[in-house]
């Protein structure tokens, strides 16, 4: 089973994070969530900047909020594939 993804905006970039370098994205749907930009989770090379739309999923509730498995930057072909499956 796929997991959900969902479009969201960066708010801040946090480079010096204790456990690394992390970034905080938010929603109407869920708020915030934090994602770190590591390799394993982060799977674009280029950091993300404030105001970018990402994509992120594999969402998990921890104490400390909503955390992100994974993320890349949204790409033109998301948006269509959202606007096909809201029409469906």
């Amino acid at each position: 089973m796929a997991s959900q993804s969902y479009h969201m905006v960066v708010e801040k970039i946090i480079l010096n994070g204790r456990h690394g370098p992390y970034a905080v994205a938010s929603s109407k749907d869920l708020g915030c969530v934090t994602f770190s930009l590591d390799r394993e989770v982060w799977q674009e090379s280029d950091h993300p900047e404030p105001g970018m739309f990402v994509v992120l999923s594999q969402i998990r509730k921890k104490r400390a909020g909503w955390r992100a498995q994974s993320g890349r930057f949204l790409k033109p072909s998301d948006e269509q594939q959202q606007a096909t499956e809201e029409r469906a």
